[in-house]
């Protein structure tokens, strides 16, 4: 169960509405839910999940199921800490649901994959998508989105993906947000990797992994340890955002708090210990990294450049920061995008075999 915090609701829309924008919201649209919200947390008139839930509604009403899912993914943002929420959840997942079973373009299924976790086993519910009659020996890319902006919040960008590359693509919420229930943690990166193992038997052996914001984080770990055959980190947090004293900007400290497991909102010295063993250094110290773009926003007010710049001189690995743009290069996300499909389908191309 999540909790509340002290948040207001005018930091997130001046932080994210280029976000917004840009994943395909018309800016009218959100500067009007913008103007109408007053409060994040009251379930009523002039709440953050009442008024994006109006939008949603009024899109799925006029046939746009595309643009209710992202709508409804805006009302449950950030975090499920309350009813409101979770019911703003399923709403997206059932619109999502009627809009990929309408959508001809794109080949999807969801699955749910039984993965290693802490000696036993945890259910990760996940999103397949690719080409109509894609075949079945082809590679696999795992992505990953943040803290707050999961798989169904990213299903255009993970068809576009699929799309682009001819790959299949396999799409899951990082552990402690959305459907993935273990909190976020040093030992969760085990989910991952057991997902990677589950990719590796659904194609022609090849995975690669492709993580934006915390989801990077995951990449980094699988590229730094040699696991993937190729990772894609995009703003991904490794080292320098997980030092103690860091600071944190428009509520990420209680969204991070969140997926980490808390019931309520920890002080600095709490959220400092649950995550400090999550420093990627000890990898970063190694040398067997797979292939590697690591790419950001040179702006990004919530994952320190350092954390992009350290991957500078590594073997196989190119590092890009994108001037004037912030976390994620959001309100640049064509031109990030395009350096992330052409680095993936160079190393599709390459035809290696699969990693030992």
């Amino acid at each position: 169960m999540g909790y509340q915090w002290p948040l207001d609701p005018a930091v997130l829309f001046e932080e994210r509405s280029a976000q917004m924008v840009a994943a395909g919201l018309d800016a009218a649209d959100v500067a009007a839910v913008r103007s109408a919200t007053v409060d994040m947390w009251r379930d009523g008139d002039g709440g953050w999940v009442r008024e994006w839930s109006r939008l949603a509604e009024r899109y799925a009403a006029s046939g746009r199921l595309d643009l209710a899912a992202l709508a409804y993914g805006w009302a449950k943002f950030p975090s499920l800490a309350d009813d409101a929420k979770r019911t703003a959840l399923r709403r997206q997942a059932d619109v999502h649901a009627r809009m990929v079973a309408a959508d001809p373009s794109i080949e999807f299924e969801r699955r749910i994959l039984d993965v290693p976790f802490a000696g036993t086993t945890t259910p990760v519910p996940v999103h397949l998508l690719g080409t109509p009659g894609l075949a079945a020996d082809v590679p696999v890319i795992l992505a990953s989105g943040g803290v707050d902006t999961w798989k169904t919040d990213l299903h255009g960008t993970w068809a576009g993906l699929a799309l682009a590359t001819g790959a299949r693509v396999l799409a899951f919420d990082i552990p402690g947000t959305g459907e993935t229930s273990p909190p976020l943690s040093p030992d969760s990166v085990e989910v991952v990797e057991g997902l990677v193992a589950a990719a590796r038997r659904l194609g022609d052996g090849r995975v690669f992994h492709f993580g934006i914001s915390m989801g990077g984080y995951f990449a980094a770990a699988t590229g730094l340890k040699g696991t993937v055959d190729g990772a894609v980190v995009c703003g991904g947090p490794v080292e320098a955002a997980f030092a103690p004293g860091r600071e944190w900007h428009a509520g990420m400290a209680d969204i991070v708090g969140n997926a980490a497991g808390f019931d309520r909102s920890p002080d600095p010295a709490e959220i400092n210990r649950r995550l400090r063993g999550m420093s990627l250094r000890p990898l970063l110290d190694q040398d067997v990294n797979a292939p590697m773009l690591v790419i950001n926003g040179a702006d990004d007010i919530h994952v320190p450049q350092d954390d992009t710049v350290v991957f500078t001189g590594r073997r196989d690995t190119r590092v890009e920061l994108i001037p004037d743009t912030g976390h994620c290069a959001a309100s640049k996300f064509a031109e990030m995008a395009g350096h992330v499909l052409a680095w993936l389908n160079a190393r599709i191309a390459e035809g290696k075999g699969a990693v030992a």
